[in-house]
């Protein structure tokens, strides 16, 4: 019904008995609108490379950005506003390579889970992700991200 019926949805079909999804959602919130996700009152100390209000990766345009910039465009391209499945695949080592160590290594520690696990849980997933979160063509905003991402 709503964005993150969609979202999870996606996750679920690819993640068997859906007992990866909650890592996976903190995970994102953490890439994409902030600590917000992670639940609990941690107060760790916010990187310098991230982005205040908009996540490790500056909300969704920022990770499409980091994505492109690496080399990665016709990918995300074939993502953006594609519900129909037939993304292009990316690689758990390029997604890495394109996050870069630390937004990988602290969105991992925030999932709590292993980075590998994380990039291949992410590779996996972030295709439909995208194109569930983009399905009318627009980059949502990181309101609509974190209201989505939030939502019991």
């Amino acid at each position: 019904m709503g964005l993150l019926d969609e979202v999870t949805g996606a996750m679920d079909s690819s993640a068997p008995g859906g007992n990866l999804t909650k890592p996976l959602m903190i995970a994102l919130g953490a890439l994409l609108v902030g600590k917000m996700m992670s639940g609990g009152g941690a107060q760790a100390s916010t990187p310098a490379a991230s982005a205040p209000d908009g996540g490790l990766l500056g909300g969704v345009g920022g990770l499409l950005d980091k994505l492109k910039n690496a080399g990665h465009g016709d990918k995300v391209n074939s993502w953006v506003g594609n519900t129909a499945g037939d993304q292009k695949p990316i690689a758990p080592g390029e997604l890495g390579a394109a996050l870069g160590p630390q937004t990988v290594s602290n969105a991992a520690q925030q999932a709590n889970m292993s980075e590998q696990q994380l990039l291949s849980m992410l590779a996996q997933n972030l295709p439909q992700i995208i194109g569930k979160l983009t399905a009318n063509g627009t980059i949502p905003s990181l309101q609509q991200v974190a209201a989505a991402l939030t939502q019991k």
